[in-house]
């Protein structure tokens, strides 16, 4: 038997003011598509902007049904839209911001395990690390700087 050690490290912003100015407005667009996010049943919004190499800017938010577990989360609104609309471009940035409306949410919030998977398989096909950056209403922002670092064990088609 042995015994093995895997650390993930993250940049860790105080606030919004210390990202850089693209990454800021990256957030905000992803704080304003939150606002937009139909959660009727978790009173939970989610919202995410990703940064395509193109330029573009492809914005989510989460999607709730009665039928749970219908819904999609932000994330995966934005990638499936992202990779829909534009398949050959990279997903350079990801910003994530999460609230709830029944008590302010102050800890960075990331990608739930469905979310971190289908990031996975856009960034090991597009062969580029994707930046993440998250957070909860207010507070700290968290940076990854590639979704192997939140999810190091990744299942992908080498294993199929």
């Amino acid at each position: 038997m042995k015994e093995i050690s895997i650390t993930s490290s993250f940049i860790v912003f105080d606030s919004l003011n210390e990202l850089s100015k693209d990454v800021q407005d990256l957030m905000n667009q992803a704080i304003e598509i939150r606002k937009k996010a139909y959660a009727p049943y978790s009173q939970f919004r989610v919202g995410a902007a990703l940064l395509l190499d193109n330029g573009k800017i492809v914005l989510g938010s989460n999607q709730e049904n009665a039928a749970y577990p219908s819904g999609l989360c932000a994330e995966r609104t934005a990638i499936f839209y992202a990779g829909s609309m534009y398949p050959e471009a990279k997903i350079l940035k990801i910003a994530i911001t999460a609230a709830s409306d029944t008590n302010q949410t102050k800890a960075p919030i990331p990608p739930c395990g469905s979310c971190r998977q289908s990031i996975a398989e856009y960034e090991i096909k597009q062969d580029t690390p994707i930046e993440i950056y998250f957070m909860g209403e207010i507070g700290e922002v968290y940076k990854s700087t590639s979704l192997k670092n939140l999810l190091p064990f990744m299942f992908d088609k080498k294993f199929l």
